[in-house]
């Protein structure tokens, strides 16, 4: 008889989170996404417009921004709200770009992206960036030969 199966070693490393890759939360980089959204739309958001779009109380929001702010990941305009600093644009289009490529990874493997909006939320904040360029791999792979 062979060796007998050994257990899966634990990895030596846990999966990468949003705490590890950007020192943020994964509830901040969503509001710096909602963010970049509505300042596309406007050029600027409003404590209101992220409660609205995020579906939180007004309260949290202000917290949240006030932090965010501290950290210096927004600055306020007067009269007009709020808008992302450099260092602010490049979590949102990172965030960005790993929602764009997972729900087209969704839909190239026959999943309806919106169906399935709660998994891609979940693993834009998750996923390495290593295994995120073998998905881009994949994307190219399934883009060129259908399911």
């Amino acid at each position: 008889m062979g060796d007998p199966i050994k257990p899966l070693e634990p990895a030596r490393r846990a999966k990468l989170s949003a705490h590890q890759r950007s020192g943020i939360t994964e509830s901040a980089e969503d509001y710096l996404e909602c963010i970049w959204n509505l300042m596309q739309q406007r050029g600027y958001a409003t404590v209101s417009d992220v409660a609205e779009t995020l579906d939180l109380i007004r309260p949290s929001v202000s917290i949240m921004i006030k932090r965010l702010g501290e950290l210096g990941y927004l600055t306020r305009q007067p009269y007009r709200g709020f808008v992302l600093t450099a260092k602010g644009e490049k979590v949102a289009r990172a965030m960005q770009v790993r929602h764009r490529l997972l729900t087209e990874l969704f839909a190239l493997l026959g999943l309806d992206p919106i169906r399935h909006q709660a998994d891609i939320e979940g693993m834009e904040h998750h996923i390495s960036d290593p295994t995120l360029a073998k998905f881009r791999q994949l994307i190219v792979h399934l883009r060129e030969n259908p399911l």
